[in-house]
């Protein structure tokens, strides 16, 4: 578009130049496409607006439309992974606190109270004055020797491929600029996630990308030179995502580039589809001694492991494997269903996998059954973007969140949805030179930042107004939610929690006691099928 405006404004002027020298009405022509091939340049030249950068001239058919979008969409809604509404303000909110703008809404709650499902926290009477020190979260448990001190809110995984060389430059500048960390997604570490120096969690994939040999398995020596760079911060493996669990990665064959082709070590000219499954390590017990082989080989650093939850059998496979072993993970990191991506089947988007809520109650519980949950942290991601959903989910049961959606609303993502074909008209999820360079990673690394900070600062205003001087005390019964239209109940009633020590003493109810009995240290599959398998 950049390159076509620029070749039609050249013929255009040239040609009513020449004609005018003979015909001078045709000066008033030059009065009306003077002024548009001007207005153009300018939106070529300026950095701020990426859809104008991209597309001169047209791209302000946008901005018009935003202006009276308040009043066309007031009641426009998205549909949640739960059913519940996703007010399209959100976003809009997002794009104002990035920006530095007026982020406060005029005619107050903008979501239906009455609907079920409609969720808030009860302010105090005597409210605290909110605390402007970023909290701060110590990932490291009794085997880490360079703990991390984490940001409460940080960048989840995305690839360099999925998005864009300025798209990463800028999460990672902004990173840097704001104390958070920033996930490389298994796509790997790239120089594009090094050069700005913000921190990083290296996730290491099914595909082990910058990690791997020539037959495509884990290679120790190339973990090990990456993983002792001084901005990996930690280490996590990546066992399944929300968005697409038990399918292996996907990049599409017109998003692979000579440059992502020799990252990845894969061919050029056909999708980058990861295995479904590791090949480093087939059982619980293999999968926690990895761990241990990281630990080491990145010389102590925090190691942890990312998953959506399936079947609870093979998470208390894990567990069991934790008691047995005596090896246990720094963190673990849960991906709801609700979890974003660029690319995936729509089967394993809309209907596998379990949601954040439920799975981070099971998890926590495992933990606290077992009295291993003070000794690591818990990460969560799936449409967290706002003060109030980080005391959603730290209410639940987490120690820190991750977000994708929100920190790519704070790029300039318009929600497209092209990620999937190359054409992202922001420059985010693309590798077409001409959209990448709209991207300008001096004006939204920034963004990035003031996101980060606004929306910690946000979820502080909460903690003060409910009568908490920090997030540590948030607890179940602090979010109520509507469950029909005459019943709220908080989180405390709703879900269940077990005593600590209870999966030890036996004591479960039934929905954990068939796992917990079914799961087995040294296999993923459960006894029963073992037995059938056996007979067979």
């Amino acid at each position: 578009m950049r390159k076509t405006f620029i070749g039609i404004s050249i013929v255009l002027l040239v040609s009513i130049t020449a004609v005018s020298m003979f015909f001078p009405a045709i000066l008033w022509s030059l009065v009306i496409v003077g002024p548009l091939v001007l207005l153009g340049t300018l939106d070529l030249l300026q950095t701020r607006h990426t859809i104008r950068r991209n597309f001169p001239l047209i791209g302000h058919g946008r901005y018009l439309m935003e202006m009276i979008r308040p009043e066309l969409n007031q009641y426009f809604v998205e549909s949640n992974i739960d059913g519940r509404p996703f007010n399209r303000n959100k976003r809009s909110l997002i794009y104002q606190r990035a920006k530095g703008a007026i982020d406060t809404l005029p005619f107050g709650t903008q979501l239906d109270v009455y609907s079920e499902g409609y969720e808030w926290i009860n302010h105090s009477i005597v409210p605290k004055e909110p605390s402007r020190e970023m909290p701060r979260v110590r990932i490291g448990g009794r085997s880490c020797k360079q703990p991390y001190e984490a940001s409460v809110f940080n960048v989840s995984a995305m690839s360099y491929g999925s998005l864009s060389k300025n798209a990463i430059l800028a999460l990672n500048s902004g990173a840097k600029l704001g104390g958070f960390y920033h996930n490389t997604g298994e796509g790997g570490i790239t120089a594009h996630h090094l050069e700005k120096g913000g921190d990083l969690c290296w996730q290491i994939g099914t595909g082990y990308f910058g990690c791997r040999d020539q037959d495509g398995r884990f290679s120790p020596e190339k973990f090990s030179k990456r993983a002792n760079l001084p901005t990996v911060k930690m280490i996590e493996i990546k066992l399944s995502q929300g968005a697409k669990p038990g399918h292996g990665g996907i990049l599409p064959a017109q998003k692979v580039t000579a440059e992502i082709a020799e990252i990845r070590d894969v061919p050029m000219g056909r999708d980058v589809i990861s295995p479904p499954a590791h090949s480093a390590f087939e059982t619980p017990v293999e999968l926690l001694e990895f761990i241990e082989k990281l630990r080491t080989l990145s010389n102590g650093k925090p190691v942890g492991f990312k998953l959506c939850l399936g079947k609870k059998r093979e998470f208390m496979a894990i567990c069991k494997a934790m008691v047995e072993t005596k090896i246990l993970p720094d963190f673990i990191t849960i991906d709801g269903a609700e979890g974003g991506t660029g690319a995936a089947p729509p089967e394993f988007s809309d209907s596998i996998g379990t949601p954040l809520n439920e799975a981070l109650i099971f998890i926590h519980n495992c933990l606290v059954g077992l009295n291993l949950r003070s000794e690591m942290r818990l990460i969560v991601s799936g449409k967290i973007s706002t003060g109030f959903n980080i005391a959603q989910k730290l209410a639940l049961g987490a120690d820190l969140c991750n977000s994708a959606r929100g920190m790519l609303f704070a790029l300039g993502c318009i929600q497209a949805l092209r990620c999937n074909t190359n054409e992202c008209p922001t420059g985010v999820a693309t590798q077409n030179p001409d959209l990448v360079r709209g991207l300008h990673v001096g004006d939204k690394a920034p963004r990035v930042a003031r996101f980060h900070h606004s929306t910690v600062h946000s979820f502080l205003d909460v903690l003060g107004a409910a009568g908490l001087t920090h997030p540590s005390e948030l607890r179940p019964w602090h979010i109520q939610r509507r469950v029909d239209s005459v019943t709220v109940r908080h989180y405390g009633e709703i879900y269940s929690y077990l005593r600590p020590g209870a999966l030890l003493e036996g004591k479960l109810p039934s929905d954990y006691s068939r796992a917990w009995s079914s799961a087995a240290s040294h296999s993923f599959t459960a006894r029963s099928e073992e037995s059938t398998s056996a007979q067979s």
